[in-house]
């Protein structure tokens, strides 16, 4: 545990299959703005090349996966970490994203130091205040605090702003989003997730002191 008695424990056993292991709390009222902060943990032994989705999912009416939105439907933003260009692991700190301008109908996914996947060559459009801020890569077996802020859009504009900070250093602010072109279109979920299509050994990772809340934790 991070503190107190207990601590929310995923487990992947090896296999060949693909496991999601979820927590998941509906939002109400559904909201526009919303931070997610939680401790996290990676196994000491943690290693899961691949598809890998780990961590704090905030959404709004998201179907599964392998829909591009369009605008009035729905959208996610999901920091994780995730062994892309032979990163060690557990992999760098990342946003996965659907939204209405993703480069494919499986989500984006973004970097703080701007690019993104797929087609990482295509330059991304956060706007002019966009930072570029180095990768990220956590240690496995050390606590970690991390915490991710969503802003939906005003429909009509790109004024959509996802970012996220790690030990309460900003790591990632990414600006001038569009993720709906309705205003009725809210957060409703929060989620705490571990996912791999393979795994080559049992491997866990930790949550504690989950926050939910209207500004930064």
């Amino acid at each position: 545990v991070y503190s107190g008695l207990r601590a929310l424990q995923f487990t992947l056993p090896q296999t060949t299959t693909e496991i999601d292991n979820a927590a998941v709390k509906d939002i109400a009222p559904t909201r526009d703005v919303l931070f997610a902060r939680v401790y996290t943990k990676f196994d000491s032994t943690y290693n899961v090349p691949g598809s890998n989705h780990n961590g704090i999912t905030i959404s709004a009416n998201y179907p599964g996966p392998g829909t591009k939105p369009n605008g009035r439907n729905f959208f996610l933003f999901l920091l994780q970490n995730n062994m892309w260009a032979n990163a060690p692991a557990p992999g760098y700190s990342q946003l996965y994203v659907y939204h209405p301008e993703q480069r494919s109908n499986w989500g984006d996914l973004w970097f703080p130091d701007g690019r993104i996947l797929p087609n990482i060559l295509i330059p991304s459009n956060f706007g002019p205040y966009f930072v570029p801020r180095p990768n990220f890569v956590p240690l496995r077996n050390r606590w970690y605090c991390y915490e991710l802020m969503v802003k939906a859009n005003t429909a009509g504009r790109c004024d959509g702003r996802a970012a996220f900070w790690i030990d309460g250093k900003l790591i990632a602010d990414f600006q001038n989003l569009r993720m709906r072109d309705i205003n009725t279109l809210k957060i409703d979920r929060v989620q705490l997730t571990l996912q791999a299509k393979t795994c080559t050994r049992l491997t866990r990772k930790w949550y504690d002191n989950l926050v939910v809340a209207k500004s930064y934790i």
